[in-house]
């Protein structure tokens, strides 16, 4: 009995100092950790890092050399621009809350390929102080009597706790996602745990009582502050709310907007669109070297937060545009009008074939592309190359050390007449491009996407009433009840917006 009271209260300590030691001293154990074969205690369960146990200097050189690969047939690519420390660099953090079988009440990440979570004390690439912030919420939940949700049963109050920091504010917001409106004592839980972290701006709650692997609901309702954050990026303040789209790694997003803006060589006489905007970050950074920006968003309140931010930080050259970006483009260039540069920072999957032929029909003189899936660019400027454009530029940037992803800055100008491009035929680019449009995804692949995705089983049967749905042909997927009345479950409408989402993925829609 002894021995573990002892071992508890040694851990403690061992918690304790660990949030206390400074940045250099954490520098220099993160040196040491490079070494190390297995440096993550939660590695083969989590699944959230690509690259355990591999060097930082290793990891930057596979990067390298798949983008490298990637972008041959367009030109020379720059050096991918690494981190200076690439532990604990994530702003936003979430967790994911379960109690065992025992009553312990576990907080972290759903363990790989199952909804099953991994209880993570601390992680290597989430900021500490967050962390703290959610092991704090956990050790409170018995005293103020708040049960962990639980997935089978459907008993329990809270799900998930989402905790953003500002990277240069210093701001904390804590949203506490529960499957009720009420929380207990919330007065005396606030007042709980901002006397252990005062550095809290405000805290939310956020309702999400659907059984959906989705983490936020759509109500929120603020019981500490104003409800948001501020933050600063590039020299402009950014309002960020619990839904905002922010990006999680402020200091490589520094670099990578700073790159775009600087390929454009902006001289204060171009009108600017800014595709995708989303809460108007690259836009807003752009206008103060441009003459006008458009910023066009098809998420309406991602264009109120846009619409926010300018007023906030006074800028008056830019206007918002809750629309398509490509219809958008389209119809500017029926009306005459021309835009000099086109920024787009697609969403993972690129972009498709008809915006990119909207930013063809406009012809602007430069096109910027922020990329933060490599295949999906290379397929893209695969179309834009066929289209009048070459790339002058390719700049890699490492947003998640440890992981396999690449952010990438593309220059691309028009091609004139005494252009040359060398092109390499006998690469055969279709070979790298894992979501061309002529890819037709099997069922297992879209079941695989799915439950990564959202950790949600698809049948084969649910799978073909959705392709029929959509006009796609289908074969025998399933076995047909021999019964004259054969009673066929249909697809629920959650799992079958998931679906549509995989086909929409893989373009097969």
């Amino acid at each position: 009995m002894e021995r573990k009271i002892k071992k508890h209260t040694d851990t403690k300590k061992g918690l304790k100092n660990m949030n206390s030691k400074s940045t250099d001293k954490r520098r220099l154990q993160t040196g040491k950790r490079e070494n190390s074969s297995e440096h993550c205690p939660y590695a083969k369960k989590c699944g959230g890092c690509d690259y355990q146990g591999i060097s930082y200097k290793k990891q930057l050189e596979k990067k390298q050399s798949y983008m490298r690969k990637l972008m041959e047939p367009f030109g020379k690519i720059n050096p991918i621009v690494g981190m200076d420390d690439p532990y604990h660099y994530r702003h936003k953090v979430q967790a994911a809350f379960s109690c065992t079988k025992r009553g312990h009440i576990v907080a972290g990440v759903y363990e790989k390929h199952s909804h099953d979570v991994v209880d993570v004390e601390q992680c290597q690439i989430e900021d500490a102080q967050a962390d703290a912030i959610i092991r704090e919420i956990k050790n409170m939940m018995r005293s103020f009597r708040i049960r962990a949700y639980d997935e089978d049963t459907g008993y329990g109050l809270l799900r998930h706790v989402l905790v953003r920091k500002g990277y240069h504010s210093g701001q904390i917001m804590v949203v506490l996602v529960l499957v009720s409106p009420i929380l207990p004592s919330k007065n005396n839980f606030v007042k709980a745990l901002r006397k252990k972290f005062p550095e809290i701006s405000t805290v939310v709650i956020n309702v999400n009582d659907r059984k959906t692997s989705m983490v936020l609901g759509e109500r929120n309702i603020t019981i500490y502050g104003k409800g948001f954050i501020e933050d600063e990026l590039c020299g402009c303040t950014f309002h960020i709310s619990p839904t905002s789209f922010y990006q999680v790694n402020p200091q490589q997003t520094e670099r990578l907007y700073k790159k775009a803006i600087s390929c454009a060589k902006l001289t204060g006489k171009e009108t600017v669109i800014d595709a995708y905007c989303g809460t108007g970050t690259i836009g807003l950074i752009a206008s103060s070297k441009a003459k006008k920006v458009i910023g066009v968003e098809l998420n309406r309140d991602a264009v109120k937060d846009a619409i926010t931010n300018a007023k906030r930080n006074n800028i008056h050259n830019v206007t918002f545009y809750n629309e398509d970006a490509g219809k958008f483009m389209v119809e500017m260039a029926r009306n005459g009008q021309k835009a000099d540069v086109v920024i787009m920072d697609p969403p993972r999957t690129g972009s498709d074939e008809v915006f990119l032929s909207s930013v063809v029909q406009l012809a602007p003189e430069k096109v910027v592309y922020v990329s933060c899936g490599p295949d999906t660019l290379a397929r893209d400027l695969k179309y834009l190359t066929k289209h009048g454009y070459r790339m002058k530029e390719c700049s890699p940037y490492d947003m998640f050390p440890f992981t396999r992803h690449v952010e990438t800055v593309v220059l691309l100008s028009q091609q004139k007449p005494d252009d040359t491009i060398e092109i390499d035929l006998d690469l055969d680019l279709d070979e790298l491009d894992a979501t061309t449009a002529e890819k037709k995804a099997t069922y297992e692949e879209i079941k695989a996407y799915v439950w990564d995705k959202h950790h949600l089983k698809v049948s084969s049967l649910y799978i073909s009433q959705v392709k029929r749905k959509c006009g796609l042909e289908v074969g025998q997927n399933y076995n047909l009840s021999k019964s004259e009345n054969p009673k066929v479950p249909k697809c629920p409408p959650e799992k079958e917006a998931v679906i549509m989402g995989a086909l929409k993925h893989f373009q097969m829609i």
